[in-house]
């Protein structure tokens, strides 16, 4: 029952991953064509929560669609299971929302 729930949530973030995907390389398109140095697109992404929520959802759904799909691999190729793998996925789950709300914040400094 667990893995069918790992392949819907892992399917679900990949949904939400897409959109997001395409708009992050849509303005990497625009600030690159416009010239912009990091110190003005610093200076349009500070303060907005805007971007803190775009990026934020982009990070929370990276940390968990990774999470889970290094679990496959994990268990598929080292044969690991139980409370070890558990431990694994929780623990690299959380070291990927941890660097990317690091990230998002430094850009966002909200």
């Amino acid at each position: 029952m667990l893995d069918i729930r790992l392949y819907m949530l892992q399917r679900i973030t990949a949904l939400i991953m897409a959109p997001l995907t395409l708009g992050h390389i849509a303005v990497m398109i625009y600030a690159v064509q416009d010239g912009l140095t990091a110190a003005e697109i610093l200076d349009r992404t500070q303060g907005s929560v805007m971007w803190f929520l775009f990026y934020g959802t982009f990070v929370i759904a990276v940390s968990v669609h990774a999470a889970i799909g290094l679990r496959v691999i994990v268990a598929e190729t080292l044969k690991l299971g139980g409370y070890a793998l558990n431990a694994l996925t929780w623990g690299l789950c959380l070291i990927f929302l941890f660097m990317g709300v690091r990230a998002v914040m430094a850009v966002t400094m909200l």
